[in-house]
This record gives structure tokens, C-alpha cells and sequence, in this order.
């Protein structure tokens, strides 16, 4: 093995066993990650595995369970913690370079870049680990969209297998997102069809080459049950989803009828510079690489089964998606981000190992200098675990003002939001939390007997009170 492949190696590994190893070294933070991850405890332990649920009694009907089901696990694998909830979103994130590395190979290509590729970039890395819908979204796609080209290629005895593989990663998608999977994909295959077979040849190839009745049957078998059952336990499910969180979310500016936070209104075409934001490093190598590579690439393009077009169509498609939607976030790019893998290492030759190295080893440098930034004190301004840790008793802690999910995750649900004065009349001693001024008023207005413990960094304070 040259030098230069040794470097790549170490590389990849380094960057996955030092996000392996951040999963546990910072708390997680409000909103999304403590919101998910309490839905994930909220799970284990009210056993209901059915409907994810935003508070005690509370459905969340915002996502599919996908996500919360994989946290869950972890918690019933791992304990109640960090590492739990977002060891196996990192673990979605390593099948998901299997299948890109697995892909560049059968090709002819570089398996160790494409790989590396994709556990570089930016956003990719961040999801892989963090607790969040994205990273089951992205696998998700990645099955479809390995089964789809190679059930197309048709070239071996198991290409309907690879077709059944497809609509299996698309049910997936439907219980990690939602409808939203189909869409995405649609955007990319249909296009790329019709530039393989023309408008009408890519229809006929859809029914020639691809189990479409079978596999489809298939995606609802597995998908189908859980959004009927859904509805039954909770009504109204389907109704929000579909219509809210798939349609008014994103036609709608500043949409209101969320339930669960607030929407964004981002300018229409946001969604590039979000891509070339979140997928950086290698978002600014591609463009660069394919000028470099312009006179080779229709020779690529015929040698590859229409490969290099299949890829952009998959990189593209959920930008294109969502280019004229103003409730967005950077995530949303991460569905076609596998596919960056495969293009570069198809365009990069052995004399781009000296910049690939160097280019390779940002993100890890970054992530090192985030996790020293988050452990010098920046998480604990957004979580609230470093209040919970300075609680010795088992007195009851009421929150004054909002309760942050975090606060409900680091007390397991047992910290409740102070709705009335009166719950406190019988209690000798008991907790109080949140921003001072809210508390000291709160304290001064009721005669309350308080001492002030601890402020974090979060502006929130902890108070012990004594009545009698």
C-alpha cells in the first residue's frame, strides 16, 4: 500500500473514531437534540412504542418514529445518556459510507476516497451523531438509491433483488420522514430516465426493468401498518402530517399551524448556499474537480452506465426539491450528500492524493476545536444537565418560565413547569430554576423562603427553598 493510501486510511478512521468518541462528551442541547432525545427516554419508559411523544400524554406527530425508535434502543442498550441516544445515528452514518464505498467499488472506483469523502463533510459528520431525523432519512435514500441503479443495470441474476432493496430503503424513508422520501427520489430517477431512455422510454423501462407492482407491495407492507395504527391511537395524525408538515411547511411562509416550534422563512433558493455551506469542504472541491475533468467526462458518463448523471440527479434532487420552499434548514441537503462520495472519487486521480489529505483533514481538525469550544463551557449555555448535576437531593424541582427540553431529559420528565403556586404549599423542600429575575419575583410575591445555588451558563439559576 503507498504512503498516501495510508494516509487516506488513517484519515477515515480518525475521523470516525473521533466522532465516535464526541458522542459522549457533550451534553445534549436545546432544542433539537434534547427534544428528540427526551422523546427517545419518554419512550422507554412509558413503553409506548407507538407514537413518539412530545410530552407525557402529548403525541408528536411532527415526524415519523424512525428516529426516536433508534434512540430508544440505544437507551435500552446503553443506559440513559449522551452516548445512548446518538451512538446509533452514528452507526446509520457508518452503514450509509458502507453503501457509498461499496457503490464507488463496483464501479472502479476508489472505495477508501469515496468513503472518506463523505465521513469529511461537514454536515455529514455533524448528523452522524447527532439526535436528529436526517440521519435515518439519509440511509434511508442511500438503500433506495444503491437498489434502484443496480436493479436498472440489470446485468446479473439478482437485479430484482436489488429492485426489492429499493422500495425497502423507500418504506424506511417513509417511517424516518415521511412521503417526503418518495419525493426526493422521484425528483432524482425520473429525470435521469428520461435522459437514459427519453420521456416515454423511461416509463417503459420503470415497468420493464423494475418490480414496480411487487415492490411496491412490499413498501406498504412495511410501512403502511404503523401509519394506520398511528391514526388509530392518536386521530388527527395523518391529517397534520400529510397535509401540515408536507405541504403548508413549505408553501407556506412562516407557516403558524406548527405545533412543535416555529417555522423558518428563508429566501427562496436558500437551499443552494445551504449546500455549499453544509457540504463544505467538498462542495467547493466538486465544481473545481469536474472543470479540471471536462474533457473526460462524457467518457465517464458512457464507460459508467450513465453513472456520473445518476449521481448528480441524486445530489441535486433535494435542493431542487426544496428551492422554492421558505421553511428550510441546512440539514435538508443531507439526502443527496452520499452521493458527493462517489463523485469525487470518480473524478480524482492518484496525483490529487497530496490535496485530498489536506482537504480530508479539516474536518477533523474542526470537530477537535468544537469539541474544546463545547467543553470550555458553550454547551452548558445551551443544556441545562449542569443544573441537574449541581441537585444532591431528592426534593422536587419546578421550573419558573419555560421548561427547556433539556430540563426535562437531564431530570427524567421529573422537573415540571410551575403552572401553579399551589403545588407547593404542602412540600418542606423543593427547587426552583430559571432566569432570576422570574424566580426573585416569583419568590418575593409568594414569601418564599429561597437561597440561590447555582447559575449556569444558560441564565438560568437553581434555588433551594425551605417552607415551615
Amino acid at each position: 500500500m503507498s504512503i498516501n493510501k495510508t494516509h487516506l486510511w488513517l484519515l477515515l478512521a480518525f475521523a470516525l473514531v473521533l466522532r465516535l468518541i464526541s458522542l459522549a462528551a457533550y451534553p445534549l442541547m436545546d432544542t433539537t437534540e434534547a427534544r428528540y432525545g427526551e422523546m427517545a427516554r419518554l419512550m422507554v419508559e412509558t413503553g409506548n412504542w407507538l407514537t413518539p411523544q412530545f410530552d407525557y400524554g402529548v403525541p408528536f406527530w411532527g415526524k415519523p418514529p424512525l428516529f426516536t425508535w433508534m434512540s430508544a434502543y440505544g437507551i435500552e442498550l446503553f443506559g440513559l445518556n449522551e452516548f445512548a441516544v446518538r451512538a446509533p445515528h452514528w452507526l446509520a452514518g457508518v452503514a450509509t459510507i458502507v453503501l457509498v464505498a461499496f457503490m464507488a467499488y463496483r464501479a472502479g472506483f476508489s472505495a477508501l476516497i469515496a468513503a472518506l469523502v463523505l465521513a469529511t463533510c461537514g454536515i455529514f459528520s455533524i448528523a452522524a451523531g447527532a439526535v436528529m431525523t436526517d440521519m435515518a432519512l439519509t440511509l434511508a435514500m442511500t438503500i433506495s438509491m444503491v437498489g434502484f441503479y443496480y436493479c436498472w443495470l440489470g446485468k446479473d441474476k439478482h437485479s430484482r433483488l436489488w429492485g426489492y432493496l429499493g422500495f425497502f430503503g423507500l418504506a424506511c424513508g417513509l417511517l424516518a420522514k415521511g412521503p417526503v422520501a418518495i419525493v426526493i427520489m422521484g425528483i432524482a430517477v425520473f429525470p435521469w430516465l428520461v435522459l437514459q431512455h427519453g420521456f416515454f422510454g423511461a416509463f417503459k423501462a420503470l415497468w420493464q426493468r423494475f418490480p414496480l407492482l411487487s415492490g411496491l407491495a412490499l413498501m406498504l407492507v412495511v410501512a403502511l401498518p404503523w401509519y394506520i395504527m398511528a391514526e388509530r391511537a392518536t386521530p388527527g395524525f395523518i391529517d397534520y402530517f400529510i397535509v401540515g408538515e408536507h405541504f403548508k411547511r413549505f408553501v407556506v411562509s412562516g407557516w403558524e399551524g406548527d405545533l412543535y416550534g416555529s417555522a423558518h422563512d428563508e429566501p427562496r433558493g436558500m437551499i443552494w448556499l445551504f449546500w455549499l455551506q453544509s457540504a463544505a469542504p467538498w462542495s467547493l472541491v466538486l465544481p473545481i474537480l469536474a472543470w479540471k475533468r471536462r474533457n473526460v467526462l462524457k467518457a465517464i458518463e458512457t464507460d459508467h452506465q450513465g453513472l456520473f448523471s445518476f449521481l448528480m440527479c441524486w445530489l441535486i434532487s433535494p435542493m431542487i426539491l426544496f428551492t422554492m420552499a421558505g421553511n428550510i434548514l441546512p440539514a435538508y441537503v443531507l439526502p443527496g450528500v452520499p452521493a458527493l462520495g462517489i463523485l469525487i472519487a470518480m473524478l480524482v486521480d492518484k496525483h490529487d492524493f497530496k490535496w485530498l489529505t489536506g482537504t480530508a483533514a479539516v474536518l477533523p481538525a474542526l470537530l477537535m476545536i468544537a469539541m474544546l469550544v463545547l467543553n470550555m463551557g458553550k454547551a452548558d449555555s445551551k443544556s441545562d444537565r449542569v443544573i441537574f448535576e449541581n441537585i444532591v437531593d431528592s426534593a422536587p424541582a419546578f421550573y419558573v418560565g419555560k421548561r427547556p427540553f433539556s430540563g426535562q431529559f437531564y431530570s427524567q420528565g421529573q422537573a415540571k413547569k410551575l403552572d401553579s403556586v399551589n403545588v407547593l404549599n404542602n412540600l418542606k423542600t423543593f427547587h426552583l430554576i430559571g432566569k432570576s429575575d422570574e424566580v426573585d419575583a416569583l419568590i418575593h410575591k409568594q414569601a418564599l423562603s429561597c437561597s440561590p445555588e447555582f447559575t449556569a451558563k444558560s441564565k438560568r439559576s437553581l434555588y433551594t427553598c425551605v417552607t415551615g
